[in-house]
């Protein structure tokens, strides 16, 4: 009852995020998202591809331009509206991301891939570069890995990934569910109000310099201490118990 699983379920058209799959998903990420009760939301997909990013059918006549920023725009949306959420996200990947589909990969707060997925980025070969998707991979991964990716088209294999930082971790294929569970139920016993703070801090030290970034988040801290699981988990640790959050 605590973690929500958006499933991308589209496998013919290899779970491409059309307009409509976007705002599909946008509607999925802030449905109930205030409740005490969400702790975590884990985006999956079916199929042998993650996401192939695009419907290219509908980008492909070049007159219908306001289609076409409706599409960039929504896509935009979704990805800073992940980071935006007071849950953490984490992204389930099993098979091949590729263009905005792994834009979504990097714009998630954790991705866990199995041995078999791979992330790239080949709008440059079909004369479309992956200038969005490199929003996210550049905020990601190092940047000659990042431009190497845009201007190759080539793919990282999971490994790969995993050692420049675009996934959290990698495992067997069938150790998947397993593990992205096992850091979902981890989070779940944390308290949602000091998560939700922590993240949306996270997020906004990254922007700053490094002065502006301590000086930000010591008064954070010093907030984190007026709220009341905050309290609690230092009464609780102090006094050897577990504690009781009220979220």
């Amino acid at each position: 009852g605590f973690y929500r699983t958006i499933i991308l379920n589209n496998p013919r058209k290899r779970n491409a995020l059309s307009l409509s799959m976007l705002q599909s998903l946008r509607e999925d990420l802030l449905h109930d998202v205030k409740s005490k009760d969400l702790r975590v939301i884990i985006i999956s997909a079916e199929g042998p591809v993650f996401c192939s990013g695009h419907d290219l059918k509908e980008l492909s006549s070049e007159d219908d331009v306001k289609h076409h920023s409706q599409v960039f725009e929504i896509c935009a949306e979704v990805m800073t509206l992940i980071q935006k959420l007071p849950v953490p996200v984490i992204a389930k990947v099993n098979g091949l991301a590729t263009a905005a589909g792994c834009q979504l990969v990097a714009s998630c707060d954790i991705a866990v891939a199995s041995e078999k997925s791979q992330f790239a980025t080949p709008g440059v070969n079909i004369g479309l570069f992956c200038s969005t998707p490199a929003v996210a991979l550049g905020r990601s991964l190092p940047r000659k890995v990042a431009l190497e990716m845009l201007f190759t088209g080539e793919p990282l294999s999971a490994q790969e990934a995993l050692m420049h930082g675009l996934v959290s971790k990698v495992v067997p294929e069938d150790k998947l569910e397993e593990e992205t569970m096992k850091i979902s139920h981890k989070i779940c016993k944390s308290s949602k109000s000091i998560l939700a703070l922590g993240k949306a801090t996270f997020y906004r030290q990254m922007t700053q310099d490094l002065d502006t970034a301590y000086k930000m988040t010591t008064q954070v801290m010093v907030d984190n201490l007026t709220l009341r699981d905050g309290q609690e988990g230092i009464e609780a640790f102090i006094q050897k118990r577990k504690p009781v959050w009220s979220h």
